[in-house]
């Protein structure tokens, strides 16, 4: 039976309790939850598991072994001292990627450049060959995390970030990221029965992600690799035994998904990357121009419009274009919204039931939730109580 060790799960700052939910229902172990991070414990078959079913993680490290450093020459001796054997051969190719928060240390690239020369220099003085560097497609990745004088070394064990599903080959000219896109749909509790559209669909992410969460499809079972696959203990049979049990978790899914766009191209890209994620079955995409869309009563929509990053529009009157629709079409639907212009959302003219703070990238995002009543909000609270009479 193998050992359980620690893993840290990586993932966008206001996501870190939907993560820790998902851990805690895929049976993890020891969870701790930390900023942008989650810590768990778990066995080799947990982390294959955690790769291929968490949606709104980025990474899964390994961490192997920590030391103290204050000058470049700590950091390069402390190292050196691991035996990289049990992970590397002069054969194989590694790739290096730092992150600090330090008063000794400056630049989380010249910390990845010191890491990779010792680890290097290492293999050469023991075998007289050298690894090479491959920051494509490396044999291992190798995380170096820095924090005042604490060095933390761990092994990614999931190659590219898992927000890479493999199904997107098409995207429009601003993408959400595939973890933000679950992450939010999380986040709303869709109940998985009302309707679910996005109106601005864009490369179609959103819809693709609810699909997967509403058949409960392992959101990485397409992925072309992992990184762990090129590292000398993996287990190709218990990987695929972890496979074949994401699979029978799929379940029935009779709900409405509808991605929509105004921009016919958009729309094709769209229908590519869905028909990418095998999910044509589950969603319907189609054009159509959200602001003289009929209405969709009982609707649960779920959008990412534009604002003024990527894509140019006069922020003003769209969003207050989005406003006026949502009230005068979409009267009993529930919508989310997420953006990047926390100055645009005054111009909805809207008051938000719930304010989430989120990171989109770099860009400082909110998700916000608008209940559009029928008829008053008053009227709505009085026939409320009539029911529960």
């Amino acid at each position: 039976m193998s050992q359980n060790f620690k893993m840290i799960a990586k993932t966008l700052f206001g996501l870190e309790e939907v993560l820790e939910q998902e851990l805690k229902q895929l049976g993890a172990m020891n969870i701790k939850r930390g900023v942008r991070m989650v810590e768990f414990t778990g066995d080799q078959g947990f982390m294959y598991k955690a790769n291929m079913m968490l949606r709104t993680a980025i990474r899964i490290l390994k961490p192997i072994y920590s030391f103290r450093a204050r000058t470049e020459v700590d950091l390069y001796d402390g190292i050196y001292q691991y035996d990289w054997s049990k992970h590397l051969t002069h054969h194989d190719s590694l790739a290096v990627h730092g992150t600090i928060a330090s008063q000794y240390f400056n630049h989380s690239q010249y910390v990845a450049l010191k890491t990779k020369d010792a680890i290097v220099d290492q293999i050469r003085n023991k075998t007289g060959q050298r690894p090479d560097v491959d920051t494509k497609h490396p044999d291992l990745r190798i995380s170096v995390h820095i924090n005042d004088q604490n060095v933390d070394v761990s092994l990614d064990t999931s190659g590219e970030p898992l927000y890479k599903r493999g199904y997107r080959d098409k995207t429009n000219v601003a993408p959400i990221n595939e973890v933000l896109a679950a992450g939010i749909i999380l986040l709303s509790n869709w109940d998985q029965r009302s309707t679910f559209i996005d109106p601005m669909c864009g490369s179609g992410t959103i819809a693709i992600e609810a699909a997967m969460i509403g058949a409960n499809i392992a959101p990485n079972i397409n992925r072309p690799e992992f990184g762990f696959e090129k590292w000398p203990d993996y287990n190709n049979e218990l990987f695929e035994n972890i496979q074949a049990s994401c699979l029978k978790k799929m379940r029935e899914f009779d709900g409405k998904i509808i991605s929509r766009d105004a921009d016919g191209y958009t729309v094709e890209k769209a229908i590519e990357n869905v028909k990418n994620a095998n999910l044509t079955d589950f969603i319907s995409v189609e054009k159509g121009d959200f602001f003289r869309d009929h209405q969709s009563a009982s609707a649960f929509l779920m959008f990412n419009p534009p604002y003024d990053e990527r894509i140019s529009v006069d922020v003003e009157e769209f969003y207050k274009s989005i406003g006026d629709t949502l009230k005068q079409r979409y009267a009993g639907s529930t919508a989310w919204m997420i953006t990047g212009n926390l100055e645009a959302l005054k111009f909805v003219g809207l008051r938000p039931s719930r304010k989430i703070q989120l990171y989109n990238g770099k860009i400082e995002a909110k998700l916000v939730k608008y209940e559009m009543y029928k008829g008053t909000k008053k009227l709505h609270k009085v026939r409320a109580r009539e029911e529960e009479k």
